[in-house]
């Protein structure tokens, strides 16, 4: 046995017929002041009116001159008629314009307040929120323990590095690095006649083939650090 077909559902839409069509074509036609044609009305009207008798009622509001039809090929238009368009009264205007500046003002104004508004909610989000600012202060905290631990040891009396080490730890590093300039000069001036002839793009091809590895950038820090500057001029005061 076919399965039962499911009924169609009714339209919500009141069917007007009548002169509560007419009135409503006429009022639609009227509101949106431009040419239609009676499908356009009929479909804007939601089906409130039928397309035959939206097409009958428009003619006839035409016959009667509440309604200019114009025709193009095989399709009429239909506007309303602008001779029984009330006219608006010089003082009217005025008052409309005096309505348009007090409304254009107030927008202004409400604009200022969304802007400002605006503003505070951008500083509102970016504030930190309470569980942030339980993280911080919980990340806060544990540098702080970090730190009071390294400072015990300093607090009860434990002993420092000594002066003589000290002194041990600067010598080491003066010899290790004159050592380090030594060397760089010797390998800068055998690396620039080794390839005096190569092209800077073919010189450093090859100084990736053989692994060569020049200064990084930490090299060039340290030796703009206070650690070199200050042992430079010491050398010149001497």
């Amino acid at each position: 046995m076919a399965p039962k077909s499911e009924p169609k559902t009714k339209s919500d839409v009141k069917i007007l017929k009548g002169q509560d069509a007419e009135d409503l074509v006429l009022d639609y036609v009227k509101r949106m002041n431009r040419p239609y044609g009676a499908v356009d009305v009929a479909a804007n009207l939601k089906g409130a009116v039928p397309k035959t008798a939206v097409q009958k009622i428009l003619v006839a509001l035409a016959e009667k001159g509440e309604l200019v039809q114009k025709t193009y090929g095989k399709t009429s238009f239909f506007v309303a008629n602008q001779a029984n368009i009330e006219s608006i009264p010089a003082e009217r205007f005025t008052e409309l314009e005096a309505e348009y500046k007090a409304i254009d003002e107030e927008n202004k104004i409400l604009g200022a307040e969304v802007k400002a508004l605006n503003f505070e909610l951008t500083k509102l989000k970016s504030t930190p929120t309470d569980a942030d600012l339980d993280v911080q202060i919980s990340e806060i905290t544990e540098a702080i323990k970090k730190a009071n631990a390294q400072l015990q040891p300093l607090r009860f009396g434990a002993p420092l590095i000594s002066a003589e080490d000290l002194e041990q730890v600067e010598a080491d590093w003066m010899k290790w690095r004159t050592e380090w300039i030594r060397r760089k000069k010797i390998f800068n001036d055998f690396w620039h006649i080794a390839t005096d002839a190569l092209p800077p793009q073919d010189a450093a091809t090859l100084a990736e083939d053989l692994g060569i590895e020049q200064d990084t950038n930490e090299h060039s820090v340290l030796e703009r650090s206070p650690l070199v500057t200050a042992q430079k001029n010491l050398k010149r005061k001497r």
